[in-house]
């Protein structure tokens, strides 16, 4: 197979949708320009995204000719990331490469919001099929646990297109994973990093078991014999339904001292991580068959020291002024220790300009945390300090099996998909330990019944299962003007079981001064279950909902057409057809008959018409519109009573049954500018009209801040958007021979709010189903959760024509957003990204006769802190705030 036969099949399987159509200008215009028809060298980009394939793209002849090809084959505004762009920024993961693309923040280091809009509007695909995520509170997948270097490119769509799912808010985003290697390779990599506020600094730990370093568990954290055998009883355990001494029996069975001493570490190691990448391909006759195999694992710590305060209502200062004043107010240390495993196995065959890929991919993500917070309740406890200790063990785990099949004859292409995928997110062993300062003594104490003094623990299990498949069809006609036609079918099945329960330790008398001083592990010991009649009550089926079982079942159909409607000038139109069923179902475990009232089910079906034309009215410029209409569900957990604690956030969350459907309309203009191979300018603007958009709202009850859901009654978004990237020549001799100065800098601008009027309503969970003001939960006006006015970017470097020779710094920044609704009134809370620098250099080098790569990163040179706060005039409050440190890493890559 020769390489532009190759480069034109790897275009073939972008799968975009896209015919090429603005390529074939009449007979006349390539007579007219016959040395126009050189071909500049294909992008060798590999995209498998949902549709029928596109038709390639060597027809290019006068108009579109300085284009790139990934570009111009879709009708819809995209960017794309290759292999080398990914490598290029130096990031990990997915999710930190996407901090790069215009328009897109990442939020909490993992979730994509798409020019302002929540991680809910944002829809990511593997290899064009869906994937579940390991999240209980989000159904989108966090995009941190997708290394870079599993992945072939990543393609980010922002207009909508028909052969995408209908849940299209903001954009998608569609991981390509790696299919036939161009030739055989090795390669092996190792690197070690650190931070200025983790390595070497004091951290806190706890001992778990031995192979927690793996990111398995050996055992320690398995639920025993009797705990697993009285949770599968269909009773509460509790003093109603099980004697002291059953309870007693299955307290002392829990692991104790492993799972609930912390211990100081003053010097947390270094961050280190090993992986391999491998793949061949042989040819057979003309075909092509080839695999890839890769395996990663990688050790991290990260230390958080900060403020964390709430405040829960508007105070007044002495001067009668409005002022916002932490009723809870703690200083917390934390250590998060990161554990990755990762595997991807790739098997693809190439066959004329026919290709079959089979993917396998393994990632297992694990945290497990240790945290001591000290400071103030004066809610719940008043003005004695309490100090409250944390272990937690989470397990994230996503398997993915798919086979991709991209078939080309001639005129007529066929795409045919299916996958199934698990995720899973087990949590054994949530404890939290809360000790109370005694005045009188001046010790602290924890007797398990006084106010500010308790001991909890928690076991929760979430699965995720995804069959999903489709089929797409494209036809081009044998007419004097390019038009294609295409059409498809998808289904998917989503389905979830989740189950969380929660488990107070009670003394069945009061505990000795003495025991109540004793630190976590004394306290709890078995000596003490048996001589103090210590033992476990449950708290998580109050109100019936420990357990819920979530379902999603979507069949969608759809139609397009593209046509070169006049010379340079096509359009894209199409319409989907999406009938789906969602429901989530609280398990009564206990047979109390309670919450069965909370299920929610949601059945709706959708016709979402979307349309974009292109003018392609010079060589190396175009001009794009796009109007279409796509939906936003409600996540499962949204829609789930069940109480759970975000760890992102250290807030009770718990969903909102009465939910519906969020709709939007979507308008887009764009201006292309290529102005040589690698260089452009864009700029656009977009405007979106979310009828009962789902925001996060805030309410207090008693002591505790919970968050909860709502639909707003409408909210608009527009803006505008700017990129542009340019490469320089420096020197033809000297220092900087064969180098050029690469420069890129992209800007959005976004502007968001509810409106919210009178008489309109929403309905609350607190509500009992029955309607309530909307301004009673939002402000009109406000901007939309999530939401940066200003999000930019910049990047300026040094690159080698000739050899793998990159420097690279990297800035960006993002203005403040709002997180959270404030509760009672109170101002909402507001995240401030900030400014961020970053420098990455890589250089190929060798070792006797081995090739290697080197890089070096050197993030966060700003030092910027992470902050979350509430401001009301000259007052503030930080719901939460630390440090993140500047973080080094050196890493060495050997090519066999």
């Amino acid at each position: 197979m020769t390489n532009s036969t190759l480069a034109k099949l790897l275009l073939a399987t972008t799968a975009l949708h896209a015919a090429p159509l603005l390529a074939q200008q009449a007979p006349q215009q390539a007579q007219e320009a016959p040395a126009a028809q050189e071909a500049e060298p294909e992008d060798d980009v590999d995209v498998s995204a949902p549709g029928a394939g596109s038709f390639g793209s060597g027809d290019i002849v006068v108009i579109g000719r300085n284009i790139p090809n990934p570009i111009r084959a879709t009708p819809s505004v995209v960017s794309l990331l290759s292999a080398a762009d990914l490598s290029r920024t130096g990031e990990g993961d997915i999710a930190g490469a996407l901090k790069r693309v215009t328009g897109l923040s990442v939020v909490g280091g993992k979730y994509v919001y798409v020019r302002g809009l929540g991680e809910r509007y944002s829809l990511a695909l593997l290899n064009g099929l869906p994937i579940p995520s390991p999240e209980p509170l989000k159904r989108v997948v966090p995009l941190d646990i997708f290394p870079t270097d599993l992945l072939a490119s990543t393609l980010v769509q922002k207009s909508y297109t028909a052969n995408y799912p209908g849940e299209f808010g903001g954009g998608v985003i569609n991981l390509t994973t790696r299919a036939v290697p161009d030739e055989a390779f090795l390669n092996v990599s190792a690197s070690v990093s650190g931070d200025t506020v983790t390595t070497g600094q004091l951290g806190y730990t706890y001992f778990g078991s031995r192979s927690d370093w793996t990111s398995f568990d050996s055992g320690t954290r398995s639920v025993p014999t009797p705990l697993k055998g009285a949770l599968g009883a269909g009773k509460l355990i509790g003093i109603s339904n099980y004697s002291l001494d059953e309870l007693k029996t299955i307290t002392a069975s829990l692991s104790n001292a492993r799972t609930n001493l912390i211990q100081r570490n003053d010097t947390i190691p270094a961050n280190m991580s090993v992986g391999f990448t491998a793949g061949n391909a042989w040819d057979i006759g003309e075909d092509r068959l080839g695999f890839v195999l890769s395996a990663n694992w990688s050790n991290n710590w990260q230390t958080k020291d900060g403020l964390q305060q709430t405040t829960l209502g508007i105070s007044t200062d002495a001067d009668g002024n409005e002022i916002v004043f932490p009723d809870q107010d703690y200083r917390f240390l934390s250590t998060e220790n990161r554990i990755q495993l990762n595997g991807l196995l790739g098997i693809g065959y190439e066959f004329g300009e026919s290709k079959l890929r089979f993917t396998n991919l393994y990632i297992r993500d694990v945290l497990k945390e240790a945290r001591i917070q000290a400071g103030i309740d004066d809610v719940n406890v008043g003005e004695d300090p309490v100090n409250r200790n944390y272990t937690s063990w989470f397990e994230r785990q996503l398997f993915s099996s798919s086979l991709v099949g991209e078939f080309r004859f001639g005129d007529l292409r066929l795409d045919v998909r299916g996958t199934y995928a698990n995720s899973r997110r087990d949590s054994p062993y949530e404890r939290v330990n809360s000790y109370r300062l005694d005045p009188v003594t001046n010790s602290y104490f924890n007797d398990l019944r006084t106010n500010g003094t308790s001991s909890t623990i928690a076991f929760s299990e979430l699965s995720d299962n995804v069959w999903a498949g489709g089929v797409d069809l494209g036809y081009r006609l044998p007419t004097e003007r390019p038009v294609s036609v295409s059409a498809g079918y998808a289904y998917t099945d989503n389905s979830r079981s989740a189950s969380r329960r929660d488990f107070r330790y009670q003394s069945d008398g009061a505990l000795p001064a003495g025991v109540s001083q004793q630190r976590p592990d004394y306290l709890l010991s078995d000596f003490n279950v048996y001589a103090y009649d210590i033992y476990i009550s449950e708290t998580s089926g109050a109100a019936g909902l420990a357990a819920y079982d979530a379902a999603l079942t979507v069949h969608a159909g759809y139609g397009q057409v593209e046509a070169e409607v006049a010379d340079g000038v096509k359009l894209t139109a199409g319409v989907r057809y999406e009938d789906g069923r969602q429901s989530v179902t609280p398990l009564d475990l206990f047979g109390t008959g309670a919450g069965q009232l909370l299920s929610s089910r949601i059945e709706a079906d959708y016709w979402l018409p979307a349309g974009t034309l292109t003018w392609n009215f010079a060589e190396d410029m175009q001009l794009r519109l796009a109007a279409s209409k796509t939906i936003a569900r409600p996540q499962f957990r949204e829609l789930a009573a069940q109480q759970y604690l975000d760890t992102d956030t250290d807030r009770t969350s718990f969903g909102n049954p009465y939910l519906v459907d969020s709709e939007l309309l979507n308008f887009e203009a764009r201006y292309e500018w290529y102005i040589g191979r690698d260089e452009r300018f864009q700029l656009g603007g977009f405007y979106k009209k979310i009828d009962r958009p789902i925001e996060v709202v805030s309410f207090q009850q008693g002591g505790t801040l919970f968050t909860t859901f709502a639909n707003a009654p409408e909210a608009e978004l527009y803006g505008i958007e700017a990129e542009v990237q340019k490469y320089f020549h420096i020197a033809d001799e000297g220092l900087f021979a064969g180098r050029r100065l690469f420069t890129t800098a992209n800007y959005t601008f976004t502007n968001s709010k509810l409106k919210v009027g009178e008489g309109d309503t929403t309905r609350p969970v607190t509500g009992n189903g029955a309607d309530a003001p909307a301004s009673d939960y939002f402000v009109n006006g406000a901007p939309l959760t999530g939401q940066s006015d200003h999000v930019a970017n910049f990047q300026i470097g040094f690159q080698h024509e000739d050899r793998l020779s990159e420097q690279t710094l990297m800035l960006t920044y993002a203005s403040d957003r709002v997180s959270q609704r404030g509760p009672n009134g109170t101002p909402d809370l507001t995240e401030r990204p900030g400014l961020r620098l970053d420098l990455v250099v890589r250089e190929e080098i060798e070792i006797g006769s081995l090739p290697m790569e080197m890089k070096l990163e050197v993030r966060n040179i700003t030092g910027t802190e992470f902050k979350e706060f509430q401001r009301l005039g000259d007052s503030i409050i930080y719901n939460n705030r630390y440090d993140v440190g500047t973080s080094f890493s050196f890493g060495l890559t050997a090519k066999f």
